[in-house]
């Protein structure tokens, strides 16, 4: 008998404690979802039939409210819909949402303190040291590089097609494979060629990342959104496979350079540079990587590591598909593919024939076609803060807690009819001078404020070899009809659940 009214206590604390906790948003004010008990705004993830940034892009879609209170699972969060408040909070209320909330511990797990992590004083005076990596002649100097791997991507194309005739490819797969070698050599120096040997180390790390099976999906989904899950599981010693493998290769490759005096330019010399002497060089012709502060190092092999994972994960996958969904927008609307073409030739001629960084940084159009792109399909569909200080909500009585999650739906404003015309339509021509139709406040597909992509503009650099080299040397053809990409239920970013098909033939 006294099971029977334990149990029936333990169940109704249970329900008063559920009940409790999600009518968090009731208590403080503000218009929330539908209460879906236990999972919340996660109900349609955790049943396998939408992805994390997909079920935010859902709730986006079914209110009109400015801010609305939702649930990850147990954890009351806010989605922002307002497009000036989104911008608000990462740019001119910075300080009200410095952090991301995600999973980060610097003093025990070093691999965890990269610049996407971190968290306040110790992400603003990281973000600084490394801010001189990413100027255009940092780029331009490690442009040849880049360019030499768009020639890889040509041969190996071509060695696919037959004689006169054609073949449908996965685009998006080539393209995974050209920017894991782009990526690999720009961050590490090393000669990576995943088109001649795809068992690379390289791509055994890519191969671990983004995977389908629930240990995956549950780091993943801890990372994000229940750091304090992420940090016990660290803590007990559960490790990430792609994580131990970069550890290893960063570790072995930054000892190789040490003790030869290796000198490269790529982003791991920048890294060694502030390992050395404490900065970056701000004058892009100084490479050297020698100590200059008595054998002493600013920054351990593991938090340099912990960056080179970051830009490597982040990099790779953004690269590979921007690439992709350009191609494949440019088969769907073909006077845009040929303005496209046009550009790309133009620019090559005035640089004698050649795709020189300059010539890239002519290519007007092929950049409009870029940002459409990622207006279309950011690399992360929404963006994540945390509430760093009480913030008053503008134009209302309502004020976000400091300590509250904040989701922004990077899909939902860019394919928002409020906030761009047509939203479904490739429309290039958004982004000319002559034009911008668009509420820009609601464009932000690489962040924006601070906190924006340190990485931006190298990624479209990438981009824009990869596509100017196709429609260089290749025929792109348009498919028998229009058809929207359909997307997987697992990742954070969007994964294309068919790959990116074109047909591409030799050009005469």
């Amino acid at each position: 008998m006294v099971a029977i009214y334990l149990l029936i206590g333990v169940v109704t604390l249970l329900y008063v404690y559920l009940k409790w906790t999600f009518s968090y948003w009731d208590r403080k004010g503000f218009p929330s979802t539908a209460k879906s008990i236990p999972f919340g705004a996660m109900e349609s993830v955790a049943k396998g039939k939408r992805s994390f940034g997909l079920a935010i892009y859902d709730i986006y879609k079914s209110t009109k409210e400015p801010v609305i209170g939702l649930y990850l699972t147990l954890r009351p969060a806010l989605l922002i819909r307002d497009a000036q408040i989104s911008r608000d909070i990462v740019t001119k209320d910075f300080a009200s949402f410095h952090d991301r909330g995600v999973y980060v511990d610097e003093e025990n797990d070093p691999m965890s303190a990269g610049l996407f992590q971190l968290e306040g004083a110790g992400w603003k005076n990281l973000r600084t040291k490394l801010t001189p990596s990413f100027t255009s002649g940092k780029l331009k100097a490690m442009f040849e590089t880049s360019d030499v791997i768009g020639d890889k991507l040509v041969a190996t194309i071509k060695n696919g097609i037959p004689q006169g005739g054609n073949k449908e490819v996965d685009i998006k797969k080539l393209m995974s494979t050209y920017a894991i070698d782009i990526i690999g050599t720009t961050i590490f120096g090393l000669n990576v060629d995943s088109f001649a040997d795809p068992n690379n180390e390289f791509v055994a790390i890519s191969k671990k990342l983004n995977r389908k099976n629930f240990t995956d999906i549950l780091r993943t989904a801890a990372l994000f959104l229940y750091p304090g899950m992420e940090k016990f599981f660290v803590r007990i010693g559960w490790k990430q496979e792609a994580i131990e493998l970069m550890r290893e290769l960063s570790h072995r490759t930054i000892d190789l350079r040490e003790k030869n005096n290796i000198a490269r330019k790529d982003l791991l010399q920048l890294l060694l540079q502030l390992r050395n002497q404490g900065k970056i060089s701000t004058d892009d012709n100084v490479w050297s990587a020698e100590s200059t502060k008595n054998g002493v190092k600013s920054m351990s092999k593991d938090v340099i590591a912990g960056q080179l994972f970051l830009f490597y994960a982040a990099g790779f996958e953004t690269t590979a598909a921007t690439a992709s969904f350009t191609l494949y927008e440019l088969t769907q609307n073909p006077e845009v593919m040929e303005k496209a073409k046009e550009d790309v030739r133009r620019a090559l001629e005035n640089h004698d024939g050649k795709l020189t960084y300059d010539a890239i940084s002519d290519m007007k159009y092929l950049e409009a076609c870029i940002l459409e792109t990622t207006r279309k399909y950011p690399a992360l569909p929404f963006l994540n803060r945390v509430c760093t200080q009480d913030y008053p909500v503008p134009d209302s009585k309502l004020v976000i807690k400091k300590g509250t999650p904040v989701l922004i739906s990077l899909l939902g404003m860019h394919l928002d009819s409020e906030n761009f015309p047509d939203p479904m339509s490739y429309l290039p021509e958004r982004y000319l001078e002559e034009s911008k139709d668009f509420n820009q406040a609601a464009y932000m597909p690489f962040g924006e404020g601070p906190r924006m992509c340190i990485g931006a503009r190298m990624g479209k650099v990438n981009v824009k070899i990869a596509v100017a080299k196709i429609l260089s040397n290749f025929n792109v053809e348009m498919r028998k009809e229009k058809k929207e990409l359909e997307f997987d239920i697992n990742g954070a970013s969007l994964m294309p659940k068919y790959g990116v098909p074109i047909r591409l033939s030799l050009k005469k």
